[in-house]
């Protein structure tokens, strides 16, 4: 996570302005855009984790302007292009070259509240046993960075690369993403909240005393 997007804890971005609950959506476009993003989800050509790793990918600087769904409507097109499901000329033009062979998998409209309520969930059983209990101390790697695909997908936020911390919660086994984005299979491992300390995380901590708790993977840690 060494591109724009990895923006925790990082200084000049500003304040975050917490909006009220009731907003949803700022534009109209905004839900077609979450809409036909899930939709293309359901043809079964990548995972959550390529389409995450497909986001960070953008170049940095269309990552610094595009807003939110701006970044989830570049990245579809982008995958949409390198699975073959479109060429650039029908994305360009809008308009189908022929009936596409994907057709038979198109998510119809009755069928969307089940696909939804199903969710995709990550958990999974299998894979090494779990090495941590509640209350351990762990020491995070030192490097936030896919340790088998170089400048590939983690979700080992670099302000916490290199901390130590508590592990005050064990969810079970997950798909470990750094694999699962790169195709390389979903490489089930337990998944940890640990709490670390706020001022042990930053220099000018605003509170030095807050926790701050992240979800983990067993191969981000090592024993304290």
């Amino acid at each position: 996570m060494t591109r724009v997007h990895d923006m925790g804890g990082r200084f000049g971005d500003g304040p975050v302005v917490p909006e009220a609950e009731a907003v949803k959506f700022h534009a109209d476009w905004h839900p077609r855009a979450l809409a036909i993003t899930l939709a293309c989800g359901t043809l079964g050509l990548w995972n959550i984790d390529v389409s995450r790793h497909r986001r960070e990918g953008l170049k940095p600087t269309d990552y610094a302007r595009f807003t939110y769904y701006e970044k989830w409507l570049a990245a579809l097109a982008d995958l949409l292009v390198e699975t073959g499901a479109l060429t650039r000329a029908e994305l360009q033009s809008g308009k189908a070259d022929g009936v596409s062979p994907l057709a038979d998998k198109r998510l119809a409209a009755d069928a969307v509240a089940g696909v939804l309520a199903r969710g995709g969930p990550a958990t999974r059983t299998g894979g090494p046993a779990p090495i941590f209990a509640l209350g351990d101390r762990v020491a995070v790697r030192a490097h936030a960075e896919n340790m088998d695909v170089p400048g590939g997908h983690t979700r080992l936020p670099g302000y916490i690369a290199g901390a130590v911390g508590t592990v005050v919660r064990h969810h079970g086994t997950h798909v470990l993403p750094d694999s699962n984005a790169h195709g390389a299979g979903e490489a089930p491992e337990p998944l940890y909240a640990v709490a670390f300390r706020a001022g042990d995380l930053w220099a000018h901590a605003e509170h030095a005393g807050d926790e701050v708790v992240a979800d983990l993977w067993q191969s981000y840690l090592s024993r304290r």
